[in-house]
């Protein structure tokens, strides 16, 4: 029999179907490939090769119907099978215990730590990473880099909500020898593991992958709502820190801080933005909707935030961390022993605790989403459809769905009639409208408790 020909994408019907996440691996299969802006603020392929299918780019993408799935890809760790977690050798809680990786991390600074343990022991020559940009000079705020040192390393720390793509630090390693780790949100890192199966050249260099924990990915017009509400002309940010930490407040207390061109700065708690509820789903990626991977299954080592009491209650910051590979399990280990990392040992389940919310949306949501009509390519998900939910479950995931998509639309309007406040006058109501149904929240809420008691968002 002969063989059936290979599925064949091109980068435009991918993003046309809503499964662009705008990571650039796709670049790497045309020299005439570059990356763009989007009209949403999010990162996209440019050039005549986004019209062309290929079977390179179904086979790279980590969002194509055609491409390798996360236990597909993780399936050579050495590692039990968890059902949410994927391979994992060991689960840890903690924090960094030496220097200030943790005073200058947005969490407990294990992401920091390892990638700089790795420079520091010559095991990798270069780490990728995203970190702070000069938005007058390349016109945006963050972007990857390859660090060489600790200290470079250092200015990359905190949580960076900002669209990025990994384009042109992929075209560097090929181009540079040497050996790299790369530091990514699941999505990324899938895309990663599926260009090092492509291309024996990154194959051989890229040699660690360390993963990011991940709800969803912002646009970059998030910025642009945090200076509408701060009253600050977006032309004046300079910096954005999306999560200021301090130690005296609970770490789940997000405030958002702007730094402006004269050096002072506007700052205000994301609970009192209109957009500030991460769950409600304000300026999501729409790819994101059809992600089943929240703990970097595919990366050698994978960090988070500790949702959980007690320790989200500590301003000064926690991770839970998810090994799967022997020697950075080893690495891990021997700094516990030394007290230079406080690490507690926890069971997969802690750890599913501390991300609970965003596994519901991503298996519980996800298999509700799997069930609705959609143009173009449809995904393939280890989740199976299922729609057996109650109808108040299913609304917040229709409310969010509808959040995402007004929110960028919104954005449109308001630039197009030169009235900025417009999309924040949108938003607030529609928080209103999304916190009765997830929690709960004024009288509608309180009417929705009464007729369809509220499970966990």
């Amino acid at each position: 029999m002969p063989r059936s020909p290979e599925p064949a994408y091109s980068p435009a019907e991918i993003a046309r179907s809503g499964l662009c996440i705008g990571c650039g691996a796709c670049t790497l299969t045309a020299n005439d490939a570059g990356m763009r802006w989007d009209r949403d603020g999010f990162r996209k392929p440019d050039g005549d090769f986004t019209r062309r299918r290929s079977a390179a780019v179904a086979a790279r993408c980590p969002m194509s119907p055609a491409a390798a799935d996360e236990d597909e890809l993780a399936d050579h760790f050495p590692a039990p099978q968890h059902d949410k977690l994927g391979r994992s050798l060991a689960c840890y809680i903690g924090h960094v215990a030496e220097g200030e990786w943790r005073a200058n991390g947005s969490s407990g600074g294990l992401t920091s730590w390892v990638a700089g343990e790795l420079l520091r022991t010559g095991a990798v020559d270069a780490v990728a990473h995203v970190g702070p940009e000069d938005p007058k000079q390349s016109g945006r705020f963050f972007g990857y880099r390859l660090s060489r040192t600790p200290e470079q390393l250092s200015g990359g720390a905190k949580s960076r909500y900002y669209p990025v793509d990994l384009a042109t630090v992929l075209r560097d390693i090929r181009a540079t020898p040497g050996r790299y780790a790369i530091i990514g949100v699941p999505c990324f890192i899938k895309a990663v593991q599926l260009a090092r199966r492509a291309d024996p050249l990154l194959a051989d260099r890229i040699t660690h992958t360390l993963g990011l924990f991940c709800g969803h990915q912002k646009s970059a017009h998030l910025v642009d709502s945090f200076a509408v509400q701060l009253e600050t002309p977006i032309d004046r940010v300079r910096a954005v820190d999306y999560r200021r930490k301090d130690p005296g407040r609970p770490a789940n207390w997000y405030r958002a801080d702007l730094t402006l061109d004269d050096g002072s700065h506007r700052a205000q708690d994301w609970t009192h933005l209109a957009d500030g509820d991460w769950g409600a789903g304000f300026w999501q990626n729409p790819a994101c909707d059809w992600c089943d991977d929240v703990v970097a299954e595919t990366a050698d080592i994978a960090f988070g935030d500790a949702w959980i009491e007690p320790y989200s209650s500590d301003g000064r910051g926690t991770n839970v961390v998810v090994v799967r590979s022997l020697a950075l399990q080893a690495m891990v280990e021997e700094a516990r022993a030394a007290g230079r990392l406080m690490l507690e040992a926890v069971t997969p389940e802690t750890v599913v605790q501390t991300q609970a919310a965003g596994f519901r949306h991503r298996r519980e949501g996800l298999a509700y989403r799997l069930t609705w009509a959609k143009r173009g390519l449809r995904p393939v998900k280890r989740v199976a459809p299922d729609a057996r939910q109650p109808w108040r479950r299913k609304a917040i995931y229709r409310l969010r769905w509808l959040i995402t998509r007004l929110s960028h639309w919104m954005y449109g309007l308001a630039r197009w009639t030169g009235r900025p406040q417009l999309a924040v006058a949108w938003a607030r109501p529609m928080l209103r409208l999304y916190q009765a149904f997830a929690w709960g929240a004024g009288p509608l809420g309180q009417w929705l408790d009464r007729v369809a008691p509220r499970a966990k968002a």
